[in-house]
């Protein structure tokens, strides 16, 4: 091979080599080039799409059920207190459906009943099942029905697959029953 080939080759190999290098880091510089939360980088959080979807959906933030009160006697489980202070004789509320958790205490003589698709978790007390059939309600825990008059277990997940379903305190018992409940319920 004569001398000055071996030469022109040398060079348009090293050019060819500095234009690929240079196409290479152009394109890697320019895509770190933008800047966090630009049009080009959008940064948001959770907290942010979830505020713009409530937006979006004509809602406003939620900012919880507002219920204070210790004693939920006539609640409708909206988060409002229907305590009048007196022993008065109210028909029953019904509550709205709702995927909110809210306290309930039911007093001894009282039945907190279930809407369709209800749950209720007992926390303290000694509660029974309340059913009008012979199907009662589903306990999610244990994976078993419990049906009218069996004692209803603590800290297990009851679901109310029908209305008219529900839980009661024990009847010898005195003690009122501290449930938490989600979804539609009847305390009378």
């Amino acid at each position: 091979m004569k001398p000055y080939m071996k030469v022109s080759l040398a060079a348009l190999a090293i050019g060819v080599g500095v234009w690929v290098g240079s196409v290479y880091s152009n394109t890697a510089i320019g895509a770190g080039t933008s800047q966090p939360g630009t049009a080009d980088d959008p940064v948001v959080t959770k907290s942010y799409v979830d505020q713009q979807i409530q937006k979006a959906l004509g809602g406003g933030v939620s900012t919880g059920s507002g219920n204070s009160s210790g004693n939920n006697s006539g609640s409708t489980g909206t988060g409002n207190s229907g305590s009048t202070g007196g022993e008065t004789s109210l028909p029953p509320l019904v509550s709205g459906a709702s995927d909110a958790v809210e306290i309930v205490t039911v007093k001894p003589g009282q039945q907190l009943i279930g809407k369709s698709g209800a749950e209720f978790i007992v926390r303290s007390g000694k509660a029974v099942i309340v059913s009008e059939g012979t199907n009662g309600v589903a306990d999610l825990t244990d994976g078993i029905d419990l049906t009218n008059g069996q004692a209803a277990p603590t800290n297990h997940l009851l679901s109310f697959p029908r209305d008219g379903r529900g839980i009661t305190v024990l009847e010898e018992n005195k003690y009122s029953l501290t449930v938490m409940v989600r979804g539609g319920y009847t305390l009378k």
